[in-house]
């Protein structure tokens, strides 16, 4: 394996210890904005194929590892990549999303679901999570991916992106037993899945559950939290020491109950200041984040200020610097290197 054997800048943050600067990397810092992505894209317009064959997933995974250096190389996936595993057939469409058809609406659906074996429906996971720790060595640390309970039961449920989530919320509202049974079966799956991605190399990994904030405060502790917590449970059982990272958008309103979740870091999105998030969590709390992804249009003299003033905020422990979102696409590829440059010249 490349590199020395020191403990990589990431990892040594997710432990809690004091750095002389934050470790940087992006969410979907994989992706549209960068021309070798769309080169790649144009050989392999099928996004299942971009993410599933091996070679272009590592590929992909290793363009922005090439280009800025991050200190995170975060397998690139789908948030529904584990769907098929359970019976639940996808389509990934290019500018859409994932399409689900037909979706999850019965009991008799969620019955026939069976329980993920990785080794079978995911083999080209551990593939890639193997080839990017040899690749990248100590010198980065690799995270793993997965979507949370609560955002897969959407998709599966919606069928599709959806603006207010009325089909999932119906079955909230009016037959929560059926989607308690989907969202348990969905936890179990993921803790598996999370678990076999550390098998085979991921040394952080990241659970998005990007539809959660679209819950109310009551319902996140009935419907998203619980299952946040079942699969970091089973996922701690096995590996108490792996750094989970839960990533929410619009999550200003729970961050308190986010950290009842059961992971160890929590990212942020730009909504709330550094400062009083750290204020609210507590310095014992680890957090990731949060600046808006939109900064990165503007000038180099915004990013800058908005870099250091996140960094100052957020102090020299327990911080991983990072986006509140995903990178956009059309976002200026030098304000991309630009960002990491500026990241990594900090110090405390």
């Amino acid at each position: 394996m490349a590199g020395s054997t020191q403990v990589p800048d990431l990892l040594r943050a997710a432990r809690g210890e004091v750095l002389e600067r934050p470790p940087v990397w992006m969410m979907r810092q994989a992706g549209r904005y960068m021309k070798a992505y769309r080169d790649l894209r144009d050989k392999y317009p099928n996004f299942r194929d971009r993410s599933e064959i091996p070679e272009v997933a590592i590929e992909v995974s290793l363009q922005p590892w090439r280009a800025f250096r991050p200190d995170g190389v975060i397998l690139f996936s789908d948030i529904v990549t584990l769907l098929p595993g359970l019976g639940i057939e996808i389509d990934v469409v290019e500018g859409k999303g994932p399409v689900i058809d037909p979706p999850i609406r019965s009991q008799e659906q969620i019955e026939k679901l069976h329980p993920l074996e990785p080794e079978e429906s995911l083999p080209f996971i551990k593939e890639i999570l193997k080839a990017l720790r040899q690749e990248v060595g100590n010198q980065s640390t690799v995270l793993g991916f997965v979507g949370a309970p609560w955002t897969l039961a959407a998709y599966a449920i919606e069928g599709k992106t959806s603006k207010n989530y009325t089909n999932i919320k119906g079955m909230a509202f009016s037959q929560p037993g059926l989607l308690h049974q989907l969202l348990s079966k969905l936890a179990d799956a993921i803790a598996v899945y999370v678990r076999y991605q550390i098998d085979s190399g991921a040394q952080v990994v990241q659970m998005f559950d990007s539809w959660a904030g679209q819950l109310s405060p009551q319902d996140y502790e009935t419907f998203a939290l619980p299952y946040q917590q079942q699969v970091a449970r089973q996922v701690k059982k096995t590996y108490p020491d792996t750094p989970l990272i839960l990533y929410i958008s619009g999550s200003a309103g729970i961050l308190g109950r986010m950290e009842q979740s059961g992971v160890d870091i929590i990212s942020l999105d730009w909504t709330v200041d550094m400062a009083e998030a750290r204020q609210q969590l507590g310095h014992e709390t680890k957090v990731q984040g949060n600046i808006d992804p939109g900064i990165l249009f503007g000038s180099k003299e915004l990013i800058h200020s908005r870099i250091l003033d996140t960094v100052r905020k957020a102090g020299n422990q327990g911080h991983i610097l990072n986006l509140g979102h995903g990178v956009l696409p059309g976002t200026p590829e030098e304000n991309v290197a630009f960002f990491f440059e500026t990241a990594k010249a900090i110090r405390h």
